[in-house]
């Protein structure tokens, strides 16, 4: 009987729990579960951009009145792809706007007298004298994408190559119809690449700019700003209140539990998160100034840096604040792991696979490039991705609003207060849980 009470009131083995296999499957499992969906999403969006083309914009202006410049619209048309690029005929006017806003990667521009000078070119060829050849003009937009540009030049330059080559051997054909011999060596050479084909960017980006990713780095940033800086005021303000140890190296500390309501708590990270987000939007500012970025819009940058980490820094602690640490996790998928792909930045998201532009539809990471990309890329235009940044960020600002104060409130509500259960051994000395 003694040996049964005695067993009955033994200490628990404090190794017990180190030999269980949950111990060791949950960390494995959740880890190897977040490395491989990293893995997958990133790996499978920059592999292969060109084979994942589909409706990638590009336009093609034919400021000629001859039947030689439809032709060459004709086989544009026909030779791309019509579920690979979007390819809009539209005036030069219309060509300029769509690239000043981000519209397209990549036009054609086909001049005025393009047929004429093409008949003139084999009306001469015979003539002593030099020839002169049609251009036509290929501008990029690597303001939009330099990697989108880079594609755009590519297929646009096989596509009018085809053509050229094309054109000059029916042109090289006419020609010898109307000499009645073969054509010489060089008239044959001079005739089988009709077309000048001159290759330019749009709006060349300036130094300082990384080649384009200053944007994408910036709205990263912006986002990482938000997003780290949820999880700093959570666990130290947490800590200060008395909710959660702090522990810095050897030190173990639980400062004396403040009595205020999961909502007031709430309300307090927040005021932290405006707070920071001022102060950090102008420190990235003045940093990349110093380094040589070009920062256009200063005001008006600092503003909406501002405005994206608060919106993104209310959104993630709302979400720690309604799901515990679980939440940590959940902010990793939405602004990170899911963000980072679908941005559109580094990759043009008509050249990543099609689930990452469902995601761009509503993913934050999308819409702080756009924003930021429109003020230092496009002089801030709002029809260039501002408008569309604004109105997004602010609906995801109404969402981490209302699930913040909604979930706290309901908690505080049912008496789901943050304390130490009753009963709980917690020895207190000085500060220090033991």
């Amino acid at each position: 009987m003694s040996a049964q009470i005695h067993a009955r009131h033994a200490a628990p083995d404090p190794l017990a729990t180190l030999r269980t296999p949950r111990f060791w499957l949950s960390p494995i499992v959740i880890a190897l579960t977040v490395f491989s969906a990293l893995a997958a999403l990133y790996l499978a969006g920059i592999l292969n951009p060109t084979t994942n083309l589909r409706h990638f914009p590009l336009a093609v202006v034919n400021a000629d009145a001859g039947p030689i410049g439809r032709q060459v619209v004709d086989d544009l048309i026909a030779g791309l792809d019509r579920e690979q690029f979007d390819l809009r005929v539209v005036s030069a006017e219309e060509a300029d706007r769509q690239l000043g806003t981000a519209q397209i990667y990549g036009k054609v521009q086909i001049p005025q007298d393009f047929s004429a000078e093409v008949d003139q070119l084999g009306a001469d060829a015979l003539r002593p004298g030099s020839l002169t050849r049609p251009t036509v003009t290929i501008t990029v937009n690597p303001r939009a994408s330099e990697l989108g540009a880079s594609i755009a030049g590519m297929a646009l330059g096989k596509a009018v190559r085809e053509i050229n080559a094309g054109l000059g051997q029916t042109l090289s054909t006419q020609v010898a119809r109307e000499a009645g011999a073969p054509l010489p060596g060089g008239v044959s050479l001079a005739l089988s690449s009709p077309i000048n084909v001159v290759v330019n960017d749009a709006d060349p980006l300036p130094s300082g700019t990384g080649n384009g990713l200053s944007a994408f780095y910036y709205a990263l940033l912006l986002l990482l700003a938000g997003f780290t800086g949820s999880i700093i005021v959570s666990s130290l303000v947490d800590s200060m209140l008395g909710f959660v140890p702090a522990e810095m190296g050897p030190v173990y500390r639980f400062a004396e539990q403040v009595k205020i309501s999961r909502f007031q708590t709430l309300l307090v990270k927040w005021l932290f998160i405006v707070i920071l987000a001022a102060l950090t939007s102008a420190i990235y500012i003045a940093i990349g100034a110093a380094l040589g970025m070009p920062v256009p819009n200063v005001w008006t940058l600092w503003l909406y840096g501002a405005f994206t980490i608060v919106a993104v820094g209310i959104t993630a602690t709302s979400l720690i604040a309604a799901l515990g640490s679980m939440g940590l996790l959940v902010n990793l998928f939405i602004f990170v792991m899911l963000g980072l792909p679908s941005n559109g930045a580094t990759i043009p998201l008509e050249a990543a696979p099609s689930i990452f532009g469902v995601l761009a539809r509503f993913e934050p990471m999308h819409q702080v490039f756009l924003g930021a990309r429109a003020l230092l890329y496009f002089d801030g235009r709002a029809d260039a991705g501002l408008t569309h940044a604004l109105v997004m960020t602010t609906v995801g600002l109404a969402i981490g609003l209302t699930i913040g104060v909604s979930v706290t409130r309901f908690y505080d509500r049912r008496g789901l207060r943050r304390a130490h259960a009753p009963g709980e051994a917690v020895t207190r000395n000085s500060g220090n849980l033991e």
